[in-house]
């Protein structure tokens, strides 16, 4: 797997996890890409350091309404998948495998998978992501 930062024509930074650079290439070039935040598909690569390992990773510490406007979006979207989005449960790497593939329904799904499953259809190029964690979940951890 390989970690490239994001940014779309906006202005809006984020990252994507593709199996090769051949595959950001290849999703890129059939316009699969798109920002998360303003849904532009005009999205390109970042200069980017790589993690060298061995050096420490700190988090940046972010202001209580940076954090708690960040966990209100996170909690959106994932009420938003969870009222529009079919939950099909541990069959998710199937039903997805079988809708890129044009033999299931083209809808929305969430689901469970594991992360050899992950990876198997990342390397495959069936566009997934994950869902964001549950804000009040995220919340009791981080106290």
């Amino acid at each position: 797997m390989i970690k490239y930062a994001l940014a779309c024509e906006h202005g809006h930074g984020f990252e994507g996890w593709f199996g090769s650079s051949s595959d950001y290439d290849d999703q890129q070039a059939r316009g699969l890409l798109e920002c998360p935040v303003c849904a532009t598909k005009a999205v390109s690569k970042q200069i980017m350091a790589p993690a060298v390992a061995g050096t420490k990773r700190t988090t940046p510490d972010l202001k209580p309404e940076a954090r708690q406007m960040m966990m209100e979006a996170l909690g959106q979207v994932r009420r938003h998948v969870e009222e529009n989005f079919d939950y099909v449960g541990d069959s998710f790497a199937r039903e997805a495998r079988a809708i890129h593939e044009g033999k299931s329904e083209d809808r929305g799904i969430y689901g469970e998978a594991s992360p050899q499953e992950i990876r198997k259809l990342v390397d495959d190029g069936v566009p997934i992501a994950p869902l964001p964690p549950d804000p009040a979940k995220a919340a009791k951890k981080a106290n």
